[in-house]
């Protein structure tokens, strides 16, 4: 039986120079080395003569082989060979004789004649279904066949689009609206030239397609300019195609000359939607029990709500992969070009009706290990020899049972005890660790937590520091503590800054608290041991009245200047006298300049975006800052950043200890207590109540032939294998990339288990372990059937957000794209049915892929635009380098709910719609959410009935700009929308801040960049270009 690709049939007829915005259209390869993944070793590459072809040797870091002539469309001709990241297929024979063209080809190469163009798009036009007989089974596909022609080709940045209703009526009297086909899904359009076809397609016969020229160049330039129509700078260089005429909305196109049928937009319904897979999974597998037993199964999608068994697997709560059944072979891997990873979460939160993990305790002896590889003691351990000696699942080493461990084996060789023991039976669980594996082997201390706060001018005048002070004292009461525990074990301390330190005593013998001021910041020490770090409940009395007096004691300052490496070395100093770890609160709102270590000066330079240099804006600066951090890790030291700027900080700098120490940024541009304070404030306490280990230190370990290569997350690497963070909290993950060093085996499958060293808010000293089992596949089809999108693209985001710091924003946008073609490339080539060259074709699990790429290119720092804050772009990065799988679906895929016409009475929220400009409504209110931002968005015809059952006033005229929170009115509408906000705010790691934007007000601009499904604000292509572009990639791969 042939089973079906996800198909789309774009014109490519031409393309435009500068695609979408992105520099030089995003396929031109890198100008200097060849880059496999990104951190790959850079490969110089040499020209070869004209004339002859000589591939570049494959990089160790896995690029794939050339791919081969495509045994769909053998008779595309190859016009002139380009070298890309991907080398091209080797010369065979005299035909491909033309000169090489340089990668660089003037973006306005000679295009074919427009007639020759009409023809070509005539030509590309394809239809109906494969031929039958997959080559291997491939996975399930959906699929959807268009007319060749209905995407215009992407116009170039900043020429208007044309309504998408405007073109429907064209359809001239032989397309007969397309027909969907039962059964696969399969839209197959009607020829245009011709009489119309009569009947649905016959399946299993497909037309064969005329070869089309004009296609082997990176970018077919623009018709010749026009006379009159003068070309016109592109916004990020390159040039616009000038408009032409007869064409509406300035297309480039067939000139209006020409007679020939009207184009028709490409049917925004018919390419994939992210909307649409999520709603179909919760459809398929939410609100059921998914349990872990079965190696290898694809874990339902992260927005889906199910609850979780474990039965042998973690749950993917706290793993998720990038594929669930690893290539056998580095060879496959390197085909494919699908990164093997794993995000790894490791405190991830459960939910309610799941069962908290278990606490092994072995006593003296401490957990059970692999003599060898040192795996601990896991259901993938095989016992032999009637029980008295166990295989390791990793190394296949024979170890001894301890006499205390020993349990007889039934007749199916299990241990008798299987059931009653965690760590035989669970895929997660915790072993209480001894002596062995504390500091100067002691046990720890509880930790501690210390509130920093910037008493300079701007903090006090704006009331953010009484803000603070009249907020501790309820936080305070809610530390967070043991399960069972009648009070929390965490000490805390408080410290007030602005150019030297003041250190408070708050003894709980004092009657007032008593300050000691610390000057010489050069030499940074802690004044008082005794007092300084104190269990909040002996010392209610003293902190309270602490808390009343800073800000009265500070209210008349004038110092504007501050410190801050000076801030967290003394909070390392405390945690080292107190012989215990810890977190560190600092409220700070300027760039440290006075004189001391650490002192910064403002580096931000407009000048150097869209250039080589543009990634030293994102690089911290070196010296005292790097040392800071190892002295944190070192001693178990998390710094969680608040920051309250009014202009450029560097942030890049400044937050690069908290982005090492497993900490947090928080940053509130032009801070206002009325309209930021509650923001803030959520943040602070969901900040301080999560759940959270300290010291902690992980690593990963895998069974034969494959190992964990590259970390990428809030962590600090002493070497290659130790993932060590002060602290680590219920939102951060880590992602683990896995190369191969030896062949897989598809029977044993492939293991890993991740053990979290750490202590607990209560000063215990435990084990946390993973274990996930994995298939292993010779079939690529496998892997593909396997993958998992949303993992694919936390990994994609880390290693992106990684190599801009070494190398140029046009080369990481390349490579993204260049990747991803590949990927899809090579499943299209050796997994899909066959099918006609110009049909597009995802595999099932990836479908909507290309819509998180884009948008992933779309985002503040891969944007390269001057018109985004420098800072903003540095913070962004480093929070995604945290980041776990729901945290960036939702980044790169907002959230966008229609919420005028739901059904008050009912529990469901209701059905998010595309993110894009084309799904809102005049009369409409949607909320749109990322994590990160909330909008409530008012058509600029809403009804005044929604806009008084909302906000009580009579219209939207009468709505005031800065409005932050919806009143608390008491009817059905109000409550209802009330209760969707607070529970996603509720919900999400972040709290998020509401903006209420009106429809064609100046701030919907800003609701307008999370529109990713359109084009980018500041560049970067709208979704349907995107998929032209990556098409055109894919099938010049192919040939």
């Amino acid at each position: 039986m042939s089973q079906q690709g996800y198909v789309a049939a774009p014109p490519y007829s031409q393309a435009q120079p500068g695609m979408g915005g992105y520099q030089g259209g995003f396929g031109t390869g890198p100008a200097q080395p060849l880059y496999g993944y990104y951190g790959g070793p850079p490969q110089a590459f040499t020209a070869p003569p004209t004339g002859m072809m000589k591939l570049p040797v494959s990089s160790a870091a896995g690029m794939p082989p050339p791919p081969e002539s495509s045994q769909y469309n053998p008779n595309v001709h190859q016009n002139g060979a380009h070298h890309q990241r991907y080398p091209a297929p080797p010369a065979v024979s005299a035909s491909y004789g033309q000169p090489l063209q340089s990668q660089y080809n003037s973006m306005a190469s000679s295009a074919p004649p427009p007639t020759q163009q009409l023809t070509n798009q005539m030509s590309a036009m394809n239809f109906g279904n494969y031929a039958s007989g997959p080559m291997q089974s491939p996975p399930p596909v959906s699929s959807v066949a268009q007319q060749p022609f209905q995407t215009p080709p992407p116009s170039a940045m900043g020429q208007p689009q044309m309504p998408p209703g405007a073109q429907s009526p064209h359809m001239s009297p032989q397309m007969s609206p397309p027909q969907l086909q039962p059964g696969n899904m399969q839209m197959a359009g009607q020829p245009m030239t011709g009489p119309p076809m009569s009947g649905p397609l016959m399946s299993g016969q497909p037309m064969t397609v005329p070869p089309m020229t004009g296609m082997g160049r990176p970018f077919p330039g623009p018709p010749a300019c026009q006379p009159g129509y003068p070309q016109q700078a592109g916004q990020f260089g390159g040039n616009m195609a000038g408009p032409q005429p007869g064409m509406p909305g300035a297309f480039p196109g067939a000139p209006g000359g020409l007679a020939g049928p009207p184009q028709k937009k490409l049917d925004p319904d018919s390419i994939p939607s992210i909307t649409q897979v999520i709603e179909d999974d919760q459809g398929k597998q939410g609100g059921k029990v998914y349990k872990t037993n079965l190696r290898g199964q694809v874990p339902p999608l992260v927005t889906t709500d199910f609850t979780i068994e474990d039965q042998g697997n973690a749950s993917p709560r706290f793993i998720r992969c990038t594929t669930y059944s690893l290539p056998c072979t580095a060879d496959l891997a390197k085909q494919c070009q699908v990164p093997l990873a794993s995000i790894i979460k490791p405190f991830a939160s459960l939910q309610k009706n799941e069962t908290p993990l278990y606490v092994v305790n072995h006593g003296e002896t401490g957990p059970i290990r692999c003599n060898r590889c040192k795996a601990y003691m896991c259901p993938y351990m095989q016992f032999i020899d009637g029980g008295r000696r166990y295989q390791c699942g990793f190394c296949n080493c024979v170890n001894e049972v301890p006499v205390f461990y020993f349990q007889h084996l039934d007749h199916m060789g299990q241990r008798m005890d299987i059931y009653e023991r965690p760590e035989l039976s669970l895929g997660s669980y915790e072993f209480v660790a001894t002596m062995d594996y504390c500091k100067n082997n002691k046990p720890p201390n509880p930790p501690a937590y210390i509130f920093m706060i910037d008493v300079s001018y701007n903090n006090i005048k704006s009331g953010l520091v009484k803000l603070i002070c009249d907020e501790l004292k309820n936080l305070l009461e809610n530390l967070p503590s043991e399960e069972g525990m009648e009070s929390s074990a965490i000490k805390v301390g408080f410290v007030t800054y602005n150019k030297v330190l003041h250190f408070y005593n708050v003894k709980s013998a004092l009657a007032q608290p008593q300050m000691m001021v610390v000057s010489d910041t050069a030499e940074m020490f802690v004044p008082l041991l005794d007092g300084f770090l104190v269990n909040y409940q002996d010392s209610r009395a003293v902190i309270y009245n602490l808390l009343d007096q800073i800000p009265d004691m500070f209210a008349d300052t004038n110092e504007s200047e501050t410190v801050f490496v000076p801030v967290i070395q003394a909070g390392v100093e405390a945690f080292k006298a107190a012989e215990c770890s810890g977190k560190l609160f600092i409220f700070h709102s300027s760039m440290p300049s006075a004189e001391a270590p650490g002192k910064l000066k403002n580096r931000d330079d407009k000048k150097l975006v869209n250039t080589e240099k543009e990634k030293t804006l994102f690089q911290p600066q070196k010296g005292v800052y790097e040392q800071l951090s190892k002295d944190c890790v070192a001693q178990g030291c998390c710094v969680d950043l608040f920051l309250f700027p009014s202009q450029y900080m560097d942030i890049a700098t400044m937050a690069d200890v908290p982005s090492h120490t497993g900490g947090s940024v928080y940053k509130y541009n032009n801070f206002q207590v009325e309209t930021d304070g509650e923001h803030f404030l959520r943040d602070l306490r969901k900040d301080v109540q999560k759940s959270i280990g300290f010291d902690a230190i992980m690593r990963v370990r895998t069974s034969t032939g494959f190992r964990a290569t590259e970390f990428f997350g809030a962590i600090h690497m002493n070497n290659t294998t130790d993932v060590e963070m002060a602290a680590v909290d219920c939102d951060k993950a880590i992602t683990v990339e896995f190369k191969h060093d030896d062949a897989l085996s598809e029977e044993t499958g492939a293991l890993m288990q991740c053990a979290l060293l750490y202590t607990t808010i209560n000063g215990q000293r435990r084990l946390r372990i993973h274990n996930l089992s994995l298939n292993c596949s010779l079939q690529l089809s496998e892997l593909f059937k396997s993958c998992e999108t949303d993992s694919l693209v936390n990994f994609f985001s880390k290693s992106a957000c990684r190599a801009i710091l070494n190398q140029p924003l046009k080369n990481v946008r390349e490579i993204l794209v260049n990747q991803t073609a590949h990927m899809l490339a090579c499943y299209r080539k050796n997994c899909a049915s066959p099918s006609a060259a110009s049909q597009l074709i995802l595999p099932d699990a990836m479908k909507v892929f290309p819509v998180y790429i884009n948008s992933l290119m779309k985002t503040a720092p891969l944007v390269g635009s001057t018109e985004l804050s420098t800072d903003d772009r540095a913070h962004q990065r480093l929070a995604i380098m945290g980041m776990g799988v729901e945290d960036t679906q939702l980044l790169l895929y907002p959230r966008l709910t229609p919420l005028h016409n739901m059904d008050v009475s009912s529990e469901a929220l209701p059905a998010p719609v595309r993110c894009s400009e084309e799904r809102l409504s005049d009369s409409g209110m949607f909320l749109l959410e990322n994590g990160h931002s909330m909008f409530l968005w008012l058509g600029q015809a809403s009804p005044p009935d929604l806009i008084q059952n909302i906000f009580n006033l009579p219209s939207l005229a009468h709505l005031q700009g800065n409005m932050c929170a919806l009143p608390e009115l008491d009817n059905p509408l109000s409550i209802k929308v009330r209760s969707i906000i607070s529970g996603l705010i509720e919900k999400r790691a972040n709290s998020m801040k509401l903006q209420i934007v009106r429809q064609k007000d100046k701030p919907e601009m800003l609701f307008r960049q999370f529109l990713v499904e359109d084009k980018g604000l500041h560049g970067g292509a709208s979704y349907m270009d995107f998929l032209c572009y990556v098409h055109r990639e894919i099938r010049q791969l192919l040939t």
